[in-house]
C-alpha cells in the first residue's frame, strides 16, 4: 500500500514539473498568412467603345443667300442612308447612380437625295415650273460630354437615361443637282438643268439625348445597347456653280440635321479588382 502511494506521489510531482517547464518555454506565435496588397485606386474610371447605325433627317436646302426664296417649293422630299457609327470615350462612375464620359465619334458617309418640284416667275411675268433632283454624301465629326443616370439594377441589368453637349464638324460633299426647266416664260420650252458643289465643313454646336440598357458581364466589364437621338446643326456645300460653269458664288445649305442612332457598346471598368490567387506551397 505504501509503495502504491509513492507512485502517485511520484507521478504527480513528474505532471508538476512538466507544467512547470512549459509555463516557462516561450509561447510560439501563430502562423503568418500572406496578405495581398491593395488594389490601385482608379477612382472609378473606365474606358468605353460603340459601334452603331445612324438613321438622318433635315428640315430643308436652300441656296445660303436666299436668293431662291422667291420659288415656291410644292413638295421637298429628302433622305439619308443608314451610316456606320464608330466612337471611344473615357468616363468616370462618381456613384451607383451617376457617371459622365467624354466620347468621339465618326459618323460615316451617308447617301443623300432628295426631290423638289418648284414654280418661280420667269421672263415676261409667266409663272415656270421645274424639278431638282438633288444628290451628296455627308459625314460627321462629333465630340460631346455626357451625363447618364443609372436608375438601379435587376438581374445585373441597368436602364440609364443621359444628355451630352459638344461639337460636330459636319462635312457635305459630291453635291449635284440635276433637273429640268418646263417653261422658261422665253418660249424656249423645255431644257435641262445642272449645278453642282466641291466639298465643304461646318462646325455647330451638338446636343443629345440618351436612353438605354446596360448589362454587367463580370466587375470589369459592361455592355450597353443604347439609342441616342441627335441634333447635329446644319451643313454646307462649297459654292454651287450652274451647267454653264457661272459660280454663283454661294454654297447650298442643309438645315436642322438630326439623327436617330441606335448603338451597341462596351465598358471596360478600371477600378474592377484583381483577380488574386494564393502562392503556391509545397511541402517535404
Amino acid at each position: 500500500m505504501r509503495s502504491v502511494k509513492f507512485l502517485v506521489a511520484a507521478g504527480a510531482a513528474s505532471l508538476l514539473s512538466s507544467a512547470a517547464f512549459a509555463a516557462d518555454m516561450p509561447i510560439a506565435p501563430p502562423p503568418q498568412y500572406y496578405a495581398p496588397p491593395p488594389a490601385a485606386d482608379f477612382g472609378g474610371w473606365y474606358l468605353r467603345g460603340d459601334i452603331g447605325f445612324s438613321n438622318q433627317r433635315v428640315k430643308n436646302i436652300a441656296m445660303a443667300d436666299g436668293r431662291n426664296a422667291q420659288l415656291l417649293s410644292l413638295n421637298e422630299t429628302t433622305a439619308f442612308d443608314a451610316a456606320g457609327i464608330y466612337g471611344v470615350g473615357i468616363g468616370y462612375q462618381f456613384n451607383n447612380w451617376f457617371r459622365g464620359d467624354i466620347t468621339g465619334q465618326y459618323r460615316g458617309n451617308s447617301n443623300f437625295k432628295g426631290t423638289d418640284l418648284l414654280t418661280y416667275p420667269a421672263g415676261g411675268g409667266v409663272v415656270g415650273n421645274g424639278i431638282n433632283n438633288y444628290n451628296a454624301t455627308k459625314s460627321e465629326w462629333l465630340v460631346m460630354a455626357n451625363g447618364y443616370v443609372d436608375l438601379g439594377t435587376w438581374w445585373c441589368i441597368t436602364p440609364f437615361v443621359g444628355a451630352g453637349v459638344g461639337m460636330a464638324r459636319v462635312s457635305i460633299a459630291n453635291y449635284t443637282d440635276t433637273g429640268s426647266v418646263n417653261n422658261d416664260g422665253f418660249g424656249f420650252g423645255a431644257f435641262p438643268s445642272y449645278a453642282s458643289a466641291p466639298a465643304a465643313s461646318k462646325w455647330n454646336f451638338a446636343w443629345a439625348a440618351h436612353a438605354g440598357l446596360a448589362y454587367q458581364v463580370n466587375p470589369g466589364l459592361t455592355i450597353e445597347l443604347a439609342y441616342s437621338y441627335v441634333d447635329l446643326g446644319s451643313g454646307t456645300t462649297g459654292a454651287v456653280s450652274d451647267y454653264t460653269g457661272f459660280t454663283r458664288g454661294v454654297p447650298m445649305r442643309f438645315h436642322d440635321i438630326t439623327s436617330h442612332d441606335v448603338k451597341l457598346g462596351v465598358r471596360w471598368n478600371l477600378n474592377s479588382p484583381p483577380v488574386y490567387a494564393p502562392p503556391l506551397i509545397t511541402k517535404g
